[in-house]
């Protein structure tokens, strides 16, 4: 039987705070089940290496025969979490929640058991929908002014002159009130969640129940050294991402984020994470070799040993042997075609201007070629080979046209 001190300390790798430890270890020890809020707003999903690493913790203790309660935020959702924001959120329709939940369910799937004596899908809707006015205005009563006006973004945006909207004001209440109906035991959430997350221990505790255990996990800089993960930095390696492309983004790893990135997103041993960093430090080979290695135990621990050594070798293939992968997508184009016309129907999810930027910024080679002019002809014949950005190749064809 695992110990709580082992559950504990297996947490600990990727964890930065807990509040309510004791708690936590008196829950461990009483072997009853834990409930484990995982509480998401049904904004667009497109999750990362950063969200698993909660989803890990949260799997490791399902293993244990733990619940995780996945609760979509339908209502509040609607009402829109101000963390992290300068300015208010855009309300969503009730049939973009509905996709986005969906697509949320879907995604932590590839990490997480949903087998149903470890996974409970909840909605918020379930008892915002049913709550009279008259008890909304209780829950409110228990919170004051200043403790919300306390968040330091709204104090940001005070000294900004920028508007804050009430009802996200009384967003952290909302978020609060569901550990409430949950019952929640512990939840798992990055730091810019761990406002809402105390106002839920403060909540449970003025309704008599045992506040809920709240760890803030370990956040790492983005692939380029930067701030953390972030589709809109383009610094990220996707969750739902198919092995050989998590492989790809993981070799642009940053070097000395090798030591960082493994201790967070693998399962090797804290002496093999030393190693890995020692040999980083080393540049040149050793480097690269030592990023190989920790991509390719990322990738394992998310699609298997075996689909982990097929994407090292087919990356080794392409950027270390000049080989090209199997199967490049046919492109059919007329033998007069520009490069940007070339790019343009390989890349349909680039604008204009950005197609002509990767070209510009020599993210397109024609057999190897470099081609920094969109506007010149592409001179391009039958089964050349088109390369339009880091891990996009296709076989040409040419038609009249």
């Amino acid at each position: 039987m695992t110990t709580p001190d082992q559950v504990i300390d297996h947490l600990s790798r990727t964890t930065e705070q807990i509040f309510g430890r004791d708690d936590l270890y008196d829950r461990l020890a009483s072997g009853k089940p834990l409930r484990i809020k995982f509480g998401v707003d049904c904004t667009a999903p497109d999750l990362h290496l950063g969200h698993a690493v909660n989803l890990w913790m949260m799997r490791y203790l399902q293993d244990l025969g733990h619940v995780v309660v996945f609760l979509l935020g339908d209502t509040t959702t609607r009402v829109g979490d101000p963390s992290g924001r300068s300015s208010t959120r855009p309300v969503l329709s009730a049939a973009q929640i509905e996709r986005n939940a969906q697509a949320f369910l879907e995604q932590v799937s590839l990490v997480l058991r949903n087998e149903p004596e470890v996974l409970e899908i909840r909605r918020n809707s379930e008892w915002f929908d049913a709550m009279p006015i008259t008890d909304l205005l209780g829950e409110l009563s228990l919170v004051t002014h200043s403790r919300l006006m306390a968040r330091d973004m709204f104090q940001k945006r005070v000294q900004e002159h920028r508007d804050i909207a009430m009802h996200e004001v009384l967003y952290p209440v909302l978020q609060g009130f569901d550990s409430v109906a949950l019952q929640s035991d512990l939840t798992i959430v990055g730091s810019d969640q761990l406002f809402n997350e105390n106002m839920g221990r403060e909540l449970q505790a003025k309704h008599g129940q045992r506040p809920q255990t709240v760890i803030t996990s370990t956040i790492t800089p983005g692939l380029d050294g930067g701030p953390k993960q972030s589709k809109s930095l383009g610094n990220y390696v996707g969750l739902a991402l198919r092995a050989d492309d998590k492989f790809g983004r993981l070799m642009t790893l940053n070097d000395d984020l090798i030591g960082v990135w493994a201790k967070v997103y693998t399962e090797l041993p804290i002496a093999a994470v030393g190693d890995l960093e020692r040999r980083a430090s080393l540049g040149g080979m050793d480097s690269r070799n030592a990023k190989l290695d920790l991509a390719e135990a990322i990738v394992a621990r998310h699609h298997g040993l075996s689909e982990a050594r097929q994407a090292r070798r087919a990356f080794l293939d392409v950027f270390s042997e000049g080989g090209f992968p199997a199967g490049m997508p046919r492109l059919d184009v007329p033998s007069h075609a520009t490069v940007l016309q070339l790019v343009a129907a390989a890349r349909p999810d680039l604008s204009r201007s950005a197609a002509r930027r990767l070209i510009a910024e020599g993210g397109v080679r024609i057999n190897e070629v470099k081609r920094t002019d969109g506007d010149e002809p592409a001179c391009v014949s039958g089964q050349d080979v088109l390369q339009a950005g880091r891990r996009r190749w296709f076989r040409v064809h040419l038609h009249d046209g």
